[in-house]
């Protein structure tokens, strides 16, 4: 079992960092700019694809620093990567899955003759009301992980996996 000491301003910092880039993601990327896009009309609406393509930049990052920071130089810091690489892998595969549907969509309505109504309600049906309430699942746990950051402590869980406390 390790013991932690209590961690100091610029680890907190350093420990803030991944759950600030997640919850930019969330906020900023699929709340504000999907809405932004999405309420130009037909005129800017083949930009939704930038939401995207950034959100897998920022995941990404978070997997690729993740993966490259090292236990030994702070543990408290090292943990909240993981936590945010966590968090990150669960939406990657959300959107995955939107990806996916919304493929399938355009593919239905190509070449298989789906009406465009249909189209847009299979691909808004199963990909982004799915997606929402993701995020804004998400939203809420990366806020309770940025607390834990923020006042210098983990989650219960964390402390299970990665210190193997009971």
């Amino acid at each position: 079992m390790t013991e932690m000491t209590a961690p100091e301003d610029q680890e907190r910092a350093a420990a803030r960092m991944p759950h600030d880039i997640f919850l930019t993601n969330l906020i900023a990327n699929h709340i504000l700019l999907f809405t932004a896009i999405a309420a130009t009309g037909k005129s800017y609406f083949e930009f939704i694809v930038l939401v995207p393509l950034l959100s897998f930049s920022f995941l990404g990052y978070t997997f690729i620093r993740s993966s490259r920071i090292k236990r030994e130089d702070s543990e408290f810091v090292y943990i909240h990567w993981q936590i945010a690489r966590r968090w990150s892998f669960i939406f990657a595969m959300v959107l995955t899955a939107v990806v996916s549907v919304a493929v399938l969509g355009w593919l239905s309505y190509t070449y298989l003759g789906l009406m465009k109504e249909a189209a847009f309600a299979f691909v808004g049906g199963l990909s982004f009301l799915p997606t929402l309430i993701s995020v804004l699942v998400l939203i809420v746990i990366e806020m309770d992980s940025l607390h834990h950051a923020r006042v210098g402590t983990l989650p219960a869980w964390a402390r299970r996996r990665f210190l193997g406390e009971s």
